[in-house]
């Protein structure tokens, strides 16, 4: 059916498509189903989610041009929390206003949940079994070198220059000799670029690091010469009105958890440690997988060192974004802190679960829907872009200490007293050898790890 001319289905510049080849007006049921299939395939990190949303939106549905999308692209990733969600949810809310942005965002985390409630069940009723702690004995190494190859490719497109480099290097001293605080490291790095931009500007001008690859797939719903359309300028109502509305959600979901358990409950605890966690997510999950380390395990003990990282490995095999991880770290904390008591602890870890990914989302969905026409004004403007390219630099820093923490956990599992696994070394470095010499994904990578924990750990009985 075609929507009538004053819907917001139409293309934005509110005419019918008139031009040969140009796509026909899409409502936001059909957007719907899209952005769910997209929730179930989207696999690969943030850079295979963004190349499979190039190929379906830009390529071969044609919904926003090639040089509309890289526009939408840069802007998110100057905004803390995961871009390629924040990315959906920005072309959703072009499309069909808030209400698309919405489901497009939601839609692509919600089936992510809805796979890592199914699997820390398994993992915290089953993971004793033989064959899960195989399976996981030869994905951890894996992760390890994951993370390594993650702190390797920020830290090729963002440390340009000597300074970024001394950045990255005073954030790992900081954080691995010192043990400082990831806030803090941020806040620092933050002022480090702000006055670093205004002294030495050329050490702080962001790298086009995601240029245009020339070549037209024809025209677009949101083409390039398409206007904003009115819900994509700048109003001050309209921002006051969707901050009132993003506050009030956080503040009634709140108040809801302190009526529920007061202020030392587990889910009011998980629910404030994990909106600040948002806030801090510049770099993508890699880079705050530290900070939730520091409070969900050193802090609170919502889960051990070990399960945090069995949950990486969860989470890098699971479509969508690796900040889902938290999803674990929810389920897991909520079962072992029995928060709805020993008779329900599927449904405590499940409770857990939906307030640590509601508080780590509900700021990102914010910050596109109120900062999108205001932040998109200051593109290329130095005072603005300056303090991120200083946190982005001090991130690298942060990721490498989190490789050398998985290391630690991985090689002396029983502390630096125990014994070094020569065997997990040896997967770790086959691993790494596939990532930074031979290119292979992340899945086939885990996969082949997986196997390779199964034919060591079941293998081993009859070699002795």
């Amino acid at each position: 059916m075609t929507p009538a001319p004053h819907s917001p289905d139409l293309p934005l510049n509110g005419d019918p498509p008139s031009s040969p080849g140009r796509p026909a007006p899409i409502t936001l049921a059909q957007a719907f189903w899209f952005w769910l299939k997209l929730g179930f395939i989207s696999f690969g990190g943030p850079a295979g989610q963004m190349a499979i949303m190039h190929s379906e939106l830009v390529e071969r549905r044609r919904w926003i041009s090639e040089k509309r999308f890289l526009h939408a692209l840069n802007y998110c990733m100057l905004l803390p929390g995961p871009e390629a969600q924040q990315l959906a949810t920005y072309i959703g809310w072009l499309l069909h206003r808030t209400w698309g942005g919405i489901v497009a965002g939601a839609m692509f985390v919600l089936p992510s949940l809805f796979i890592l409630i199914g699997l820390s069940w398994l993992y915290v009723a089953y993971g004793e079994m033989p064959l899960v702690a195989a399976i996981f004995y030869g994905i951890k190494p894996a992760v390890t070198a994951i993370v390594m190859h993650a702190a390797y490719r920020i830290g090729s497109r963002a440390l340009k220059n000597g300074w970024l480099w001394a950045i990255a290097a005073a954030a790992f001293v900081a954080i691995f000799v010192f043990g400082v605080p990831f806030p803090a490291i941020v806040l620092a790095a933050a002022l480090v670029g702000h006055i670093g931009g205004k002294l030495a500007p050329r050490v702080f001008e962001v790298g086009g690091g995601h240029g245009a690859k020339g070549g037209s797939f024809g025209p677009a719903l949101i083409d390039d010469d398409t206007p904003p359309p009115p819900h994509a300028r700048f109003s001050r109502a309209r921002l006051a009105r969707v901050l009132l509305v993003g506050v009030g959600l956080w503040a009634a979901a709140m108040a809801a958890l302190l009526a529920l358990q007061g202020l030392g409950g587990t889910l009011t605890q998980m629910g404030w440690f994990f909106t600040k966690a948002a806030l801090l997510t510049f770099g993508g999950a890699y880079a705050v997988l530290p900070y939730v380390y520091q409070g969900a395990v050193e802090q609170h003990q919502w889960l051990s060192a070990t399960q945090m990282i069995d949950g990486l490995a969860l989470g890098e095999t699971t479509p969508g974004p690796l900040i889902m991880v938290v999803a674990f770290v929810g389920f897991v904390g909520g079962w072992i802190k029995q928060v709805f008591g020993p008779d329900a602890l599927f449904l405590g870890g499940a409770a857990a679960a939906t307030v640590v990914t509601f508080f780590t989302f509900l700021p990102s969905f914010m910050f596109v829907l109120i900062g999108g026409p205001l932040v998109e004004s200051t593109h290329g403007k130095l005072h603005f872009t300056a303090p991120l390219t200083g946190i982005t630099a001090a991130v690298v820093g942060v990721i490498l200490n989190l490789a050398m923490f998985f290391a630690y956990h991985v090689l002396w599992p029983q502390g630096l007293d125990g014994p070094f696994d020569a065997v997990s070394a040896l997967i770790a470095v086959a691993a790494a050898l596939a990532l930074f010499r031979f290119k292979v994904g992340v899945m086939p990578l885990l996969g082949a790890c997986a196997l390779a924990g199964l034919a060591i750990t079941f293998g081993r009985p009859l070699l002795g």
